[in-house]
């Protein structure tokens, strides 16, 4: 859904960009963006209509992106605000958008095995049947995160296979490897993890 082919001001400045791709990539994964919307120029109306996307989930509502020729050349006010943006995504999880979402990038099998979870509690979590778990919860959040970082340099094959190939970063272990039983996102090997996909996007700026 995400395949920027250009991007006009104030998004020509590599620190906005990275702030906004950096929440395309994330609200995508997250669940929060519709199917039926491609989006291929980088602007602020086609930003804004994001945005209020994001906010429909009760994420981010004091955030507010007003066109205009005043915002458009605010760079640092603008980079501020998605700065905020991604702050907010980052600590919103949302299972009942992500649970859809992730089961069709990573496929029910491989979702199941990084929760540790069964099979058919994903199906059920997914269905509304039950009501997901805390702590289920936040892994499902946290690899949202990931594969939202993922996408900026994979397809959805692409993100599969990253979880199971072997990192030296992750001292010859796989992703998968370092998420295995009751892991936390707070623990050091998830966020090795999680590091790793966000080294594919660094900040510019850094």
């Amino acid at each position: 859904m995400i395949q920027i082919e250009s991007m006009r001001d104030p998004f020509t400045s590599p620190q906005i960009a990275f702030q906004a791709v950096t929440a395309l990539g994330r609200a995508d994964a997250m669940g929060l963006l519709p199917a039926d919307e491609h989006i291929r120029t980088l602007d602020l109306a086609s930003f804004q209509k994001i945005v209020r996307h994001i906010q429909r989930a009760g994420i981010a509502r004091n955030i507010q992106l007003q066109l205009g020729d005043d915002l458009a050349n605010s760079g640092p006010w603008l980079e501020r605000a998605l700065k905020h943006l991604n702050i907010a995504l980052e600590e919103s999880p949302v299972p009942e958008f992500e649970w859809n979402r992730l089961t069709e990038v990573l496929g029910l099998e491989l979702l199941s095995r990084l929760l540790g979870i069964s099979a058919s509690s994903v199906r059920r979590y997914k269905a509304a049947a039950r009501t997901t778990p805390d702590d289920v919860a936040d892994k499902l959040h946290f690899l949202s995160l990931i594969v939202g970082d993922l996408s900026g340099a994979y397809n959805e094959f692409g993100i599969r296979q990253w979880f199971e190939r072997k990192r030296a970063q992750l001292d010859g272990r796989t992703p998968l490897e370092r998420l295995k039983a009751h892991w936390k996102p707070g623990q050091p090997g998830p966020r090795l993890v999680q590091d790793l996909a966000r080294a594919l996007i660094a900040s510019p700026a850094t």
